[in-house]
């Protein structure tokens, strides 16, 4: 009995409720009233549970009705999704995109990649990964991932590399360090009495060289809001996204800091994106590729030549 009830009767049950009445849902479905008070009294008599009260002029779900009613939406909205899955697939449209970035990468620019690619491909799965260094690069090297968000000194033979913005590096310490208290460059050998904090990899088989070492006092961390509470905290200095610390430095929570060794200049590290030269590009894919670049254009700026 329960094998009869058809995905229609269901659509007419929720349409009823929605519209308020038989002849409301008649003419959404542009069907004779006739025709939907005779697929409600078939889908109780399959039921067999009574899912209107009709003692009153307009029909009111019972309990009953009201439980069912719950189920018989979602599975009507379960089966447009099934379609809709079926129709991108057909229509070359990727069942699902692996994504890993470096942490560096800003916040904004990936809340609001996730945020539009959901609202564009909701049947696309989107999987992320966020890492440090080399370990993007290996991600996508390995296959686990489609897309890598990679800085300069990820290791990225045998992949495909589009530089797509910059990155600009500040060497700070907390206010209360004694590095802050120096006004101007500040030595190499002065540098070196003080704990520098460095992001380093969690592992992997394509471990990245420690980058812009000072110091042979090194605190290596895999997490760059680690990184970023350890130096708030004076525990050490270390170079920081400027987009992470604008606050703290307008707020002096943080302060610049100058190493004669580099000079006035920043850092400046290229920010690319990464893909394995056989990577198959849907319209999910080629979208979140264009859209990164735009995204990193809006919240970083465009590429400029890096620093070593």
């Amino acid at each position: 009995m329960f094998d009869a009830i058809t995905l229609d009767q269901l659509r007419t049950f929720v349409a009823v409720v929605d519209e308020g009445s038989f002849s409301a849902a008649g003419r959404k479905l542009r069907r004779v009233q006739s025709a939907v008070s005779h697929a409600m009294a078939n889908l109780e008599a399959q039921l067999g549970v009574q899912l209107w009260d009709r003692s009153t002029k307009i029909p009111t779900l019972t309990e009953e009705g009201s439980v069912l009613l719950t189920a018989a939406r979602r599975i009507c909205s379960d089966v447009d999704a099934f379609k809709r899955t079926a129709e991108g697939l057909v229509g070359g449209l990727e069942p699902s995109i692996s994504l890993a970035v470096d942490v560096i990468l800003p916040t904004r620019a990936l809340v609001d990649l996730c945020r539009e690619f959901a609202v564009k491909f909701p049947t696309v799965q989107l999987r992320l990964y966020a890492d440090t260094l080399s370990a993007v690069s290996s991600l996508v090297l390995d296959g686990v991932c489609q897309i890598g968000v990679v800085g300069p000194a990820a290791q990225t033979q045998g992949l495909e590399r589009q530089h797509i913005s910059t990155v600009r590096l500040i060497p700070v310490a907390a206010k209360h360090h004694p590095l802050a208290q120096i006004q101007g460059p500040v030595a190499t050998q002065v540098l070196a009495e003080y704990v520098n904090i460095v992001l380093s990899e969690r592992g992997g088989s394509r471990p990245t060289a420690d980058q812009g070492l000072l110091s042979s006092n090194v605190w290596r961390v895999a997490d760059l809001n680690t990184k970023h509470a350890f130096l708030r905290a004076g525990l050490g200095w270390g170079n920081m996204p400027e987009h992470l610390v604008l606050e703290d430095l307008a707020s002096g929570r943080l302060v610049r800091i100058r190493p004669s060794a580099w000079g006035e200049d920043d850092w400046i590290l290229s920010l690319s994106i990464v893909h394995r030269p056989d990577l198959a590009k849907g319209p999910a894919t080629r979208w979140l590729l264009e859209r990164m670049a735009e995204l990193c254009l809006r919240d970083i700026g465009p590429p400029q030549p890096s620093s070593p």
